[in-house]
C-alpha cells in the first residue's frame, strides 16, 4: 500500500462489535494503529495514552481504531490491564486479528503466516507496528512504521490530517465554484 491508495476494506470483530471497515470510516478521518500482541509493555502505554487523548481526535472528526494479533477475549483482559497501569481503558475499538487476516491484507505480515495466534510471540509479529492515517475519501494520507523498541508519539499523529484536510476543503471549494 502507498500514500494516495485506497486501503483494503475488510470485516472484522472488534472490542466494540463487528465492523466493515470502509462503512465504519464513514466521512471521518481515521487513525488505524497496530500492535504485535496484547499485553506488550510499549503497546500498553500507547493504548492508554490514545484513550486519554481520544477527545482531541473526536474534536477533529478523527476516529481511532487499534489492531492486535489476538482475540477480542484477550483484548478485554488487556483493556483492564491498560486501565490499571495507565489510568485509561481503551475507549475505541480494537480489531481482533487472531487469524492474521487484516495484518496480511495490509502487508504487515507475510501472506504465508498461519497457525494459532496464541503461540506466536511479539517478536514473531514485530512488523505489526504501523500507523495509517486515512482520509474521509478512503485514501491513505500517511503511513508510519515503528520497530517494537520505539514508542509512538501519538501527539504527532494528532496533527498530520490537518494539512491534508485543509487541501481537501480547498479542492472541494474549487470544484464547487
Amino acid at each position: 500500500m502507498k500514500i494516495g491508495e485506497t486501503p483494503p476494506d475488510f470485516e472484522a470483530e472488534t472490542s466494540q462489535g463487528r465492523i466493515r471497515f470502509h462503512d465504519w470510516i464513514g466521512d471521518s478521518w481515521v487513525i488505524l494503529f497496530s500492535h504485535p500482541k496484547d499485553f506488550t509493555p510499549v503497546c500498553t502505554t500507547e493504548l492508554g495514552y490514545m484513550a486519554k487523548i481520544k477527545p482531541e481526535f473526536d474534536r477533529r472528526n478523527v476516529k481511532i481504531i487499534g489492531l492486535s494479533v489476538d482475540s477480542t477475549g484477550d483484548h478485554q483482559g488487556w483493556a483492564k490491564d491498560i486501565e490499571e497501569t495507565q489510568g485509561h481503558a481503551p475507549n475505541y475499538p480494537i480489531i481482533a486479528d487472531a487469524d492474521f487476516k487484516v495484518s496480511k491484507l495490509y502487508g504487515m505480515l507475510p501472506a504465508d503466516v498461519a497457525g494459532d495466534a496464541k503461540k506466536r510471540t511479539p517478536g514473531d509479529n514485530a512488523t505489526v507496528r504501523n500507523v495509517y492515517v486515512i482520509g474521509p475519501d478512503k485514501k491513505i494520507k500517511l503511513i508510519l512504521v515503528y520497530p517494537m523498541t520505539t514508542g509512538r508519539n501519538f501527539d504527532e499523529v494528532l496533527y498530520p490530517h490537518r494539512p491534508a484536510a485543509a487541501v481537501t476543503r480547498w479542492r472541494d471549494q474549487l470544484r464547487n465554484e
